[in-house]
C-alpha cells in the first residue's frame, strides 16, 4: 500500500511512525506546512512532521496551499490512498481526486461532535467527560465526510489538551492504518455522520484569558483546555500572568472573583462560584514557578487581585 501523508504539528507524528514502521505501507511522500518562525529570534524551523520525515528519509513536500502545481505533483507521487492527520490546509476536489482511494482523516473526536481545527481543547473547554477519534473520507465539507472508524478514551482528572491529544494520536495510529487498508482493499463500510453537529474552531490567544467571574468549573475547564497551547492567563498589575492547572476547592467560598490569597500552603482565587486552586504559574517576565514560592514572594497578604 503506497501512502501519501500529510500532516504538521507533534500530534501529527505518532501515526507517521505507526505507518513508516509498517511492513506493508510505501511512504510516497510527506505532505507537510512550510518552516514557520519559533521562538523570541523567529528562526524558521520545520513543522515536527518534516523533521521526523527527514530524519527517516522520506521525501518532503512543504506547502501551506494545495494548489494546482501541488495537485499535479501529488498525482504523480503514484500514491493509492492519502492519511491526513492535522495538516492544517484545506484539500480541493481536484488534489482529492488526484489520489485514486481519496484521503483518510485522522480526526480527534466523535464526528459529527467538534468538527474543526480544536476538537479536544473545545471538548475539554465544554466540560466533556469522554473523548474520542474518527477515521473518515474526506470531502470537500468541513469533517463532513462519512466515518470509516472510531474509538473513545475517558478524560482524566489531571489530563489537559496536550495529554489527550497524545494519547489520541498513540491509539488513533492503528485506526488509521486499518482504515487506511480496509479502503484499498475494498474493505471499507463507511457510514454517514449522524446525531448533534458542534464546531471546533481553532483557538486564539483570547481563548485562554480566564474569566473570574465564571464559576469554578468552567474556569478549571478553560484551563484543561488551552493547556499547553494558547495558554491560560490572566491579568495582574496590567501585565499578562499566565496559569498552568487549577484544581477545583469548593471548601473555599469566601473569595470574591479573582480574589488571591495564599492558605495553609495553597494559592487560593476566587471565582463566580467557590474558589480554585493556582498549582505553577508565570509571572510577566519570569520563569514558570509553583505557584505557593510565587504567592510567598509576592506576599499575597496584602492583597492581589487578578483582573
Amino acid at each position: 500500500m503506497k501512502i501519501l501523508y500529510a500532516g504538521t504539528p507533534s500530534v501529527a507524528v505518532p501515526p507517521l511512525v505507526h505507518l513508516a514502521e509498517r511492513p506493508d505501507v510505501e511512504i510516497a511522500a510527506v505532505l507537510t506546512r512550510t518552516d514557520a518562525p519559533v521562538g523570541r529570534r523567529k528562526v524558521l524551523t520545520p513543522s515536527p512532521v518534516a523533521e521526523e520525515a527527514e530524519r527517516r528519509g522520506l521525501p518532503v513536500l512543504r506547502a501551506n496551499r494545495v494548489d494546482a502545481e501541488l495537485t499535479e505533483r501529488i498525482r504523480g507521487l503514484g500514491a493509492d490512498v492519502a492519511a491526513v492527520v492535522a495538516y492544517g490546509a484545506l484539500v480541493p476536489q481536484a488534489a482529492l481526486d488526484a489520489v485514486p482511494h481519496g484521503w483518510i482523516n485522522l480526526h480527534f473526536s466523535l464526528l459529527p461532535q467538534w468538527r474543526g481545527a480544536a476538537p479536544v481543547q473545545r471538548a475539554l473547554m465544554a466540560g466533556d467527560t469522554v473523548v474520542g477519534a474518527s477515521t473518515f473520507l474526506l470531502e470537500a465539507g468541513l469533517d463532513t465526510g462519512p466515518v470509516l472508524g472510531t474509538l473513545t478514551d475517558e478524560v482524566r482528572p489531571d489530563d489537559t489538551a496536550g495529554t489527550v491529544l497524545d494519547r489520541l494520536a498513540r491509539s488513533g495510529s492503528p485506526l488509521l492504518a486499518e482504515s487506511l487498508r480496509a479502503v484499498v482493499d475494498g474493505t471499507a463500510r463507511p457510514v454517514p455522520q449522524e446525531g448533534e453537529v458542534s464546531l471546533a474552531p481553532k483557538l486564539t490567544g483570547e481563548d485562554g484569558r480566564v474569566r473570574w467571574t465564571d464559576p469554578a468549573v468552567a474556569v478549571a475547564h478553560r484551563v484543561r483546555g488551552v493547556t499547553p497551547e494558547p495558554g491560560a492567563w490572566t491579568v495582574l498589575d496590567g501585565q499578562r500572568f499566565k496559569l498552568d492547572r487549577v484544581l477545583a476547592r469548593p471548601d473555599h467560598r469566601d473569595l470574591a472573583p479573582g480574589q488571591c490569597v495564599l492558605r495553609g500552603g495553597a494559592v487560593l482565587v476566587g471565582t463566580g462560584s467557590y474558589a480554585v486552586e493556582l498549582t505553577r504559574v508565570q509571572p510577566a517576565g519570569k520563569r514558570t514557578m509553583d505557584a505557593a514560592a510565587w504567592a510567598r514572594g509576592r506576599n499575597t497578604d496584602t492583597g492581589v487581585v487578578f483582573e
